[in-house]
């Protein structure tokens, strides 16, 4: 019997170098968590179900396992074939709770509200927190971010878009938990580029 489309598109559009693919878009990740608001190219390796985009699937793809629970937005969750790709590809089961993940996928960031929903690890175990990969159409032509920390020269800038609500708010909150606290993974179009827990917005035009 044939396969139905959709299930065509659960079981196809992985990488078809799954060594290579992974360890390119793991390096591109970390050289972006090293440098915050640097910019790095992340080519595309998986084609899966829309809304989930080529960048953020390859991401998860490289990150995501068994013992990592992946939290999906609602923009995702409608299409059931984004929930199983992902479960195929990566063998990680999806929560419905934000503080339960280990990773999350949010396709729609205008929409994400509480940044502070997802666990933020503890001050025994920081690491126990989520890292959230955020679907941006941009890097480079949304409003601009004054970045300062750890892995930065002085200052750096980013302009990603779209962006959660009340971002600049969200993030001060979120640093100020340090050593707790979410890390940022921005995937757009053909690059991936990082904002870690450690880094400090200076300046946020509306």
């Amino acid at each position: 019997m044939a396969h139905t489309p959709a299930s065509t598109t659960i079981y196809e559009g992985g990488f078809v170098d799954p060594v290579g693919a992974s360890q390119t878009g793991f390096r591109a990740l970390m050289d972006a968590m090293a440098r915050p608001g640097s910019i790095h190219v992340l080519p595309d390796v998986t084609a899966p179900p829309a809304p989930l985009t080529a960048s953020a699937a390859a991401l998860i793809a490289t990150l995501a396992d068994a013992d990592t629970p992946v939290w999906l937005d609602p923009a995702l969750t409608k299409t059931v074939a984004v929930r199983d790709w992902i479960v195929f590809h990566t063998g990680a089961p999806i929560t419905a709770h934000q503080s339960e993940a280990a990773f999350a996928v949010v396709a729609a960031p205008e929409k994400l509200s509480a940044l502070n929903g997802f666990a933020l690890g503890t001050q025994e175990f920081p690491d126990r927190s989520t890292s959230v990969i955020l679907q941006v159409a941009t890097l480079t032509e949304g409003v601009a971010l004054m970045l300062e920390g750890p892995g930065i020269n002085g200052r750096a800038s980013l302009a990603p878009d779209p962006l959660p609500q009340h971002f600049a708010a969200q993030w001060m909150a979120n640093r100020q938990a340090f050593p707790r606290g979410i890390d940022l993974i921005l995937a757009a179009p053909g690059a991936v580029a990082a904002l870690p827990r450690s880094t400090r917005l200076t300046r946020s035009e509306a």
